[in-house]
């Protein structure tokens, strides 16, 4: 009996040992809902939407601070940015951000912030610690795709109309050239060593890959999904692996994400997922995908070492933008 005494104690702090590392390494996804003006909040452990909160009118793109202790929502009709605090999930600020903001990016410094604004063909650049606007930018029609290298050096543009990446230097906030790409340019990915660019053209039914050093487009990807109309094929957003070995691609209306061989470029596979895909992002050891369907109202969870959906969750309408913090 004083055997089992000695060792209850232990398998109880063994066990308490282990739901402290579980919760430790518990994660959250953020998914805005463009029709519902709200965020769903899901736990990636039980897969299950924990609460909804209502934020400013269409949000759209959403992106953490460096150390995820903020969430910045592009709150398109509301023609601003807000900061929420995750702490406690409120609203404790409105950055100025232009008319209709859509995409944005956070430079490394963690303080500028380079705001697409689709309706005035301008990149409104705000310092989030001061709340002020540090230039506008004057690039093509319908600008929504932002990225900033990882360096920091550039930070890149889609004009939806124009057709164009444009490179702006974030030393003097000018733009320095364009890269013409096809038709409607919706999304734009670095990868983690800042040497290529991923650009999805949605109209063009493309993604061309870009060269950073000769700012020249190196190669070019099409698709093609048995029984679907090449129409419907409609690349948006892009997500790019950390060790360089797999690119994921949302195809939009096609409601297939395409898996490519990011050395050899590929296709490998396409995956069903829900209805419109637009946007998708990583867990935290990038496991799994998740994307946001809007037509469908729903995100689907990509299991990447089986590469196959394991999990369709219910959110609001029109889910857009999606981030994973740990």
């Amino acid at each position: 009996m004083r055997y089992l005494t000695k060792l209850v104690p232990s398998a109880a702090l063994a066990l308490s040992t282990a739901i402290v590392c579980h919760q430790a390494v518990a994660e959250t996804a953020y998914v805005s809902n463009e029709k519902d003006d709200t965020l769903s909040i899901i736990d990636l452990d039980t897969l299950e939407v924990t609460d909804t909160i209502a934020v400013g009118e269409r949000p759209r793109g959403i992106i953490f601070s460096h150390d995820k202790t903020r969430l910045y929502i592009c709150a398109s009709d509301s023609d601003t940015v807000q900061v929420m605090d995750l702490k406690n999930n409120r609203i404790i600020a409105q950055l100025p951000s232009g008319e209709d903001p859509e995409q944005f990016a956070l430079h490394p410094d963690d303080r500028r912030l380079y705001i697409a604004n689709e309706n005035d063909a301008v990149v409104t650049v705000v310092d989030v610690t001061t709340q002020e606007v540090i230039s506008q930018i004057d690039v093509g029609v319908e600008p929504e795709g932002m990225a900033v290298s990882p360096d920091g050096k550039w930070a890149l543009a889609t004009s939806e109309t124009t057709n164009m990446v444009h490179w702006i230097d974030t030393e003097t906030h000018e733009v320095v050239d364009n890269t013409l790409v096809d038709q409607r340019p919706r999304h734009i990915e670095f990868n983690k060593e800042g040497t290529t660019v991923w650009a999805s053209s949605e109209i063009g039914g493309t993604v061309s890959i870009i060269d950073v050093a000769s700012r020249q487009i190196s190669h070019k990807l099409h698709f093609k999904i048995k029984g679907v109309h090449p129409d419907k094929i409609q690349p948006v957003g892009i997500k790019l692996t950390d060790d360089g070995k797999y690119a994921f691609v949302a195809l939009g209306p096609a409601n297939h994400v395409a898996v490519v061989d990011a050395k050899t470029y590929e296709i490998l596979d396409y995956l069903l997922v829900g209805r419109r895909v637009w946007h998708m992002e990583f867990n935290t050891d990038q496991s799994r995908l998740l994307t946001t369907n809007g037509i469908s109202g729903d995100v689907s969870v990509i299991d990447l070492d089986r590469m196959k959906v394991i999990k369709s969750i219910k959110v609001g309408r029109y889910p857009w933008g999606i981030r994973i913090k740990p």
